[in-house]
Parts: structure tokens; sequence; C-alpha cells
């Protein structure tokens, strides 16, 4: 069983897959150094970037991330003001400090970037290892899977289900219908029994309203943030000016203004999340503004969102997540932003319609709806950044997700395709597309746009 806080992190941007995932495996790797007494005599540690992250890394701040996490920084913790300061020590002292162990360890442009190469098992690779002096005393090979899930190559061999319990365990979206039916849940009540078994009551609590807080947050921040958005692209920010506009419009002027609202919303996180802000991974960081914005729009539009709601929404939209991830993927690397807006759409999807009354079945439909109208979408960020398209992409998937939600419980007659069909098409699609689609930065808009064409 995934945990629904797996799903949803709180973490930095710009990206879950690139930056969260690099940061927890570098973190974990010194740990593994200090459990087992190697920690005090490494002397420098060579990392080396395969795949996607070293084609796009830099872009997705790949490289600072890996160097917070060899200092003991984790992205849910992490004091994001002081990052300048710290890069600026490790450039200056051409070493870093491991946070609690009192320890600098040399560093001195020691990041490999092997574009031309690939390891065996996931496109996102990186490997580090720890020298006494010139001597190799420890490696360790992860995979950054998406959403920020780490794994060692000794994790992709182990047998999961058999160290999980779950009181109503499923594995695909027919399965979880029919718990729902023979128990008589919701989806929502299902998810919450399941993650009971794993957290407690108390904890649940916390985390969804730290969630919650997290995403508004992001949205006020990425309301009246002005400076441009880091890399070569020097995009200048879209959600101040939109907010001062939509702010001076009357409530009757048009009725239509909600749609510019959800807009912002996504937009303000998305933003967030390109500049290295703290966002809620939902469940990747390049589809972060998605969730917060269909969430937001239920709260301005239709009524206030209380505890109750919330944890309905987050954990009917965890348990379309855990769909996806368990049969599909939700890394871009692997098969196209498809896997990462798309599978967030279908999550808003399923967590407005359950808000908005559906049942378990209609729930499914609409998650459905929203993948089906993101099928083969690419992930070709221009200069390797969560920038172009994303940002804009998010505000365009949440759209998608309302209008996925309110289509499947205006639906008169049984969908002719199921949630299960398309998340097998998902992934089928994906391993077709060609590898340079795949955010990778070697085609699509990526190779159209160049930087200097703002």
């Amino acid at each position: 069983m995934i945990s629904v806080f797996e799903i949803f992190k709180i973490g930095i941007g710009p990206s879950s897959s690139h930056t969260v995932g690099p940061m927890k495996a570098a973190k974990e790797f010194i740990e593994k150094l200090s459990k087992n007494g190697a920690l005090k005599q490494t002397t420098h540690i060579e990392i080396e970037l395969y795949g996607s992250l070293a084609m796009t890394g830099i872009g997705h701040f790949t490289d600072k991330a890996i160097l917070l996490g060899l200092s003991g920084e984790s992205p849910e913790t992490v004091n994001i003001e002081m990052i300048p300061n710290f890069l600026e020590e490790i450039k200056n002292q051409g070493s870093f400090l491991v946070k609690h162990k009192n320890q600098r360890i040399k560093f001195d442009e020691q990041m490999i970037h092997l574009i031309k190469e690939s390891l065996p098992l996931h496109e996102n690779g990186v490997r580090f290892i720890a020298f006494k002096n010139q001597t190799p005393i420890c490696t360790e090979t992860y995979y950054s899977i998406g959403g920020g899930f780490i794994h060692t190559e000794e994790e992709f061999s182990e047998n999961i289900e058999e160290k999980c319990f779950s009181p109503y365990e499923f594995h695909n979206a027919k399965t979880l219908l029919w718990l729902c039916e023979q128990h008589d849940l919701t989806i929502s009540e299902l998810m919450r029994f399941n993650e009971l078994e794993i957290t407690p009551p108390e904890m649940v609590r916390l985390k969804i309203l730290s969630i919650w807080q997290v995403m508004q947050q992001a949205i006020e921040k990425g309301c009246h943030a002005t400076a441009p958005l880091p890399g070569k692209l020097q995009l200048n920010r879209r959600a101040p000016d939109l907010f001062k506009r939509l702010s001076c419009i009357a409530s009757t002027q048009d009725p239509l203004r909600w749609v510019d609202w959800v807009n912002l919303y996504a937009i303000a996180v998305s933003e967030e999340n390109a500049a290295g802000g703290r966002i809620v991974t939902s469940p990747t960081n390049g589809a972060a503004g998605i969730i917060p914005a269909v969430m937001s729009y239920y709260h301005q539009f239709i009524e206030p969102l209380d505890y109750e709601k919330c944890e309905r929404f987050l954990m009917t939209a965890s348990a379309i997540a855990m769909l996806f991830k368990l049969n599909a993927s939700i890394s871009g690397a692997e098969v196209g932003c498809q896997g990462e807006v798309g599978v967030s759409s279908a999550m808003a999807a399923a967590g407005l319609a359950d808000l908005l009354g559906a049942s378990p079945q209609c729930i499914t439909e609409a998650a459905e709806i929203a993948m089906e109208h993101h099928l083969g979408l690419t992930c070709d960020p221009v200069g390797g950044q969560v920038q172009i398209p994303c940002i804009e992409r998010n505000a365009m998937s949440a759209m998608k997700a309302v209008n996925a939600a309110r289509m499947a419980l205006n639906r008169s007659y049984p969908a002719t395709v199921s949630l299960d069909a398309v998340i097998a098409t998902m992934r089928e699609t994906g391993k077709d597309m060609n590898a340079k689609y795949r955010e990778t930065s070697l085609g699509g808009l990526a190779t159209q746009v160049t930087p200097a064409c703002k």
C-alpha cells in the first residue's frame, strides 16, 4: 500500500523526480555512510547522473538538490531562504558541511552528467561513489521514479506487497469499486481506513491540514512575488498581474470569471514551483498547480472547504494516483507529461466529483475522462526548465479536471471506457513514445524555442 502522504508530499520545486528525488537519494546515501562507519573516512563524493537526470538536471536544480541532500537537508524542511548562501559557501570553500555531523567533505565539480548513458531500470538514475582519498569505499545507485519516490537497485527487485497490509487492498479500479460496493464505503472512506493502518488519526488530521495550508500559501506567495523566474529563460511571472486585474473586476461582470481564477491559482503555484519555492507534490512537482487550483475553485465558488471536505478530496484523489502509479507511471521521463499533469488532472477530477456528490463509479469515470484527453501528451520543457509549457499546462489541465467532473456527473448512461482501460492505454502510449519527447528536452517545443525567444 502507498500512503496518501507519499502521494501528497510537502517539498520544494521545481521537479519531484529531478529535485525532490535526488535530494532524498543524496540524504539517504549520507545516512548510509554514517550507519556503516564510512562517513568519517570519506574525503570526497563523486556523483554520476544518467539519462533524463543528466540531460535536464541543471534546469531542474538537480545539482543543487543533491548538494542539499548530501549536507543532510530534506525537501520537507529545508529553509529555502538559506539555499543561496549554502551554495555560495560550497563554491568559496570547495566543500560542504554534513548537517549534524560537523564534518566537511570536499566537493569540486565532482558531478558528472552522462548525457548519452542510461541505467537499466529507469530513465532517472544517479550513482554516488564515496572515496577515501583515491579509493572508492562505498557506492550506491538510486532511481528517481517520479513523484519524489526513489528506489535502489535492490528495492526494485523486492516484493513490496509482502511487506504491507491494508484492510481494503486493491490494485485496479475494478477491485476498488467492488470493495466500495461490498462494504458500503465511499472511495475516501476506504482510503482513510487503509491509511489508518500506517498513520495515527491525529497525524492524518495534522498532515491533511498542513497540505492544504501549504497549497494556499503557495497560491498567496505566487500572487505577490515579483522577481523573474530563475534560469536562462528569465520569464516574468504572470500571476501577480493577473491577480491584480481579477481583484478589480466586479463579480457580476463576467459569468465565466471563475475560469480566470482557476487559471490564476494554477499559474501562481506553478510559478512558485518553477522558482524553487515550497509546494505540495501532487503527484509530481511539474503538476503541483492543478489540485490546489481545483480545490480553491471549490472553496471560492461552491462552498468553503472545511477539514472533512479537504480530507475527502485528498483521499479520493490519492486513490486515483495509486492506480496510475501501480499500473502505469507518474514519471514524465518514463511516459511523458500524461503521467504528470494527466494523472494530476484525473486525481483532481475525482476529488471534485466526490465533493459534488458523485458515486464511486462516477468518480472513476471523471478520472477516466480527464486522462483520456491527456493521452500522448509529451514532456518537452524548453531549456530543461519546468516553465514552458509546464506553467500554462497546469492551468489547462485544472480546467480539464473541472470539466471532466461535471461531464461525469451529467452522464446518463454507462461509460464505454473504464478507468482501468485508460490507465493501460496511458502505459502503452508512454512505452511507445519516442524518448526525445520524455523529459529530455531533445524534441518538441524544447527544440523549436530557444532561451533567447521569450
